[in-house]
């Protein structure tokens, strides 16, 4: 034979069957179980799908071993170094795992805070004792200290060291005989003279620009123009002062029945200083200054003049008016200053004259200047 052909196989005879052997077209074939061998190269698996990181802790390690299908999981955070590694969880609890994973707790840094505010009435503060306070002086509109005026050696001192203090809101009488010193005063007063020595204030200010917008003066002479009707005097008066009230000044011309077309100079000598009075009470001003307001109005128009004087000037205002008529003006006074050769005889309230001397202020006025 040929060494180099391959020897056919020779055919086996068949098998003799035994007794009580079923053929052999009926024998099952015989099962033989299949062992997977876990020592054999592991089975290569399709190439996943890289996964996004979460955050740079977190690495992808594949797992050892032959893999089964299963549903794919988060990749495992891997340790930080130096930390032993924690067991993986069961694969039914995964999902259960990764929802209660904690977040991991870091040191807080210390924050400014700021000083909580007391919630009152639960967290009171205690307050330092209050000294107690003295009371509020009464505020002063009109102040004199050591008021003097001199004319001459040969007429003597109008004023001797007069010191009075008036405040807001009141009526004040100027009361003295004649020669006594009332105009010299009320003159001092709206900055028309100067003090020989002492000092005068008005609202805590000195007579100038300030305190003439502050004071509406009455003198005891008519200083009007002649040729001037009334209406074109009212204008002026509005033109000159910023808080004049050309409609009072109007209403009281009507109530007074004085015609505003009239001529200055065809007015009789109570007219014009009815006409004088108007202007000034017609101004919103803070200290009115009436030098005799009525000792030229005849006695049926003074009352009506008077109540005209109390009801046109503010609270807060005071008005000093320098009079003989004592009889005439008491029923609207609160205040009354006897003033005798330039010296303050008495300051006092009308209230306390009747209480404590049981006297009317002209009674009072006739027994202190009594001749």
């Amino acid at each position: 034979m040929d060494p180099t052909q391959t020897p056919m196989a020779q055919p086996v005879p068949p098998a003799t069957a035994s007794p009580g052997t079923p053929p052999a077209d009926q024998v099952p074939a015989p099962t033989i179980p299949i062992v997977a061998d876990v020592s054999a190269a592991p089975v290569q698996q399709p190439p996943q799908q890289p996964q996004p990181q979460q955050s740079a802790s977190v690495i992808a390690t594949p797992a050892e071993g032959p893999v089964a299908p299963q549903t794919p999981q988060p990749a495992p955070v891997a340790p930080a170094p130096g930390e032993v590694p924690a067991q993986q969880p069961a694969q039914q609890q995964a999902p259960a795992q990764q929802q209660q994973t904690p977040q991991p707790q870091y040191a807080q840094q210390p924050q400014p805070t700021q000083q909580p505010q007391p919630q009152y009435p639960y967290a009171p503060v205690p307050q330092q004792p209050q000294q107690p306070q003295p009371p509020a002086a009464p505020a002063l509109l009109l102040e004199c200290r050591g008021l003097t005026k001199t004319y001459g050696s040969s007429a003597g001192q109008a004023l001797n060291a007069v010191n009075l203090q008036i405040g807001k809101g009141k009526i004040v009488g100027l009361l003295g005989p004649n020669g006594s010193g009332k105009t010299t005063l009320i003159k001092l007063i709206n900055g028309l003279l100067v003090p020989t020595s002492g000092e005068i204030l008005i609202n805590g200010h000195p007579p100038g620009p300030e305190s003439r917008m502050a004071i509406s003066y009455l003198p005891d002479k008519t200083y009007l123009a002649d040729w001037m009707r009334i209406e074109q005097i009212v204008d002026l008066f509005a033109d000159f002062y910023t808080d004049f009230d050309k409609a009072r000044a109007y209403d009281m011309l009507q109530r007074l029945h004085i015609n505003p077309k009239a001529v200055f100079k065809t007015l009789s000598k109570g007219n014009k200083e009815k006409v004088q009075l108007i202007l000034v009470m017609s101004r919103r001003a803070q200290l009115y200054l009436l030098d005799e307001p009525i000792g030229g109005v005849d006695p049926a128009a003074r009352d009506f003049i008077l109540q005209t004087i109390v009801s046109n000037y503010s609270p807060e205002a005071t008005i000093i008016i320098a009079t003989h008529l004592i009889a005439d003006i008491e029923t609207v006074l609160n205040e009354v200053v006897l003033i005798s050769q330039g010296f303050i005889v008495a300051h006092d309230t009308v209230e306390n004259i009747r209480a404590t001397r049981g006297q009317t202020v002209d009674q009072m006025f006739r027994q202190v200047f009594a001749c």
